[in-house]
């Protein structure tokens, strides 16, 4: 499983960075989980082939987790003359952001000439999606803008789990337990933050977890200006990893 962070900031560009998108490929499988605002260029700055992603998997439907779909859908339509089908994964309410989204972005009846599939994932129930196994988990966010989503995926006896946005719940022990990478949202040093993750709460769950790889990013300035107290891993845009 290779794994790219794109873009691994948070909503305001802290440390001049792109909104949350994350590149995975393993098995012939190309997905992107979330699709910030900025996604484009950061996909394009990554040098991913945008026409070989088969689906992308949305945390919530706040912008700079889901502001670069329509951006993407008119690059795929008009740019990458893509004809075969995309798959559109995310929390229940997906049809109806998704057609918001467009209309706002973009006015217009548009006509695709690839198949779209808007599918809103059943939480809490592992599903075959483009090809891997992939477990939706409700985490603590903003659920005005879901219900908000960690991601458990598992292929070719790889496990991955991305937090979405999330202050500390429970659940993301079973969402990470074991996994071969942990990918985690921390967005504040020590002071508490409602809605997002603090690094001093987080470290005291780790050991429960059992992650073999922890990787920390949606980095707020906070975050960026501790960087050198920090014994996690954290992302940068751009940043590989074989998993």
């Amino acid at each position: 499983m290779k794994v790219q962070l794109a873009g691994c900031g948070d909503a305001f560009g802290s440390g001049g960075r792109f909104n949350t998108c994350i590149h995975v490929e393993d098995g012939g499988s190309s997905i992107l989980l979330d699709c910030g605002a900025s996604s484009l260029v950061a996909l394009k700055k990554a040098g991913i082939d945008r026409g070989a992603i088969d689906a992308i998997l949305l945390t919530h439907f706040h912008a700079d987790h889901f502001g670069g779909i329509p951006f993407f859908i008119l690059d795929q339509q008009l740019n990458v003359k893509r004809t075969r089908p995309l798959l559109i994964a995310g929390p229940p309410g997906l049809r109806d952001w998704y057609a918001r989204a467009m209309a706002l972005a973009f006015p217009g009846e548009r006509t695709l000439a690839f198949e779209l599939d808007l599918r809103e994932v059943d939480i809490g129930v592992a599903q075959p999606l483009a090809g891997m196994q992939v477990t939706p988990i409700h985490v603590k966010h903003d659920d005005r803008a879901g219900p908000c989503l960690a991601y458990r995926i598992e292929s070719e006896a790889k496990t991955l789990c991305y937090s979405g946005d999330t202050e500390w719940t429970d659940a993301l022990i079973d969402a990470a337990r074991g996994a071969d990478l942990f990918i985690c949202e921390c967005y504040m040093y020590e002071k508490l933050r409602k809605s997002h993750m603090t690094l001093t709460v987080l470290r005291q769950h780790l050991p429960a977890i059992g992650a073999k790889r922890v990787i920390l990013t949606h980095l707020s300035e906070d975050m960026l200006a501790h960087l050198a107290d920090v014994e996690l891993e954290c992302a940068v845009d751009g940043l590989v990893v074989e998993v």
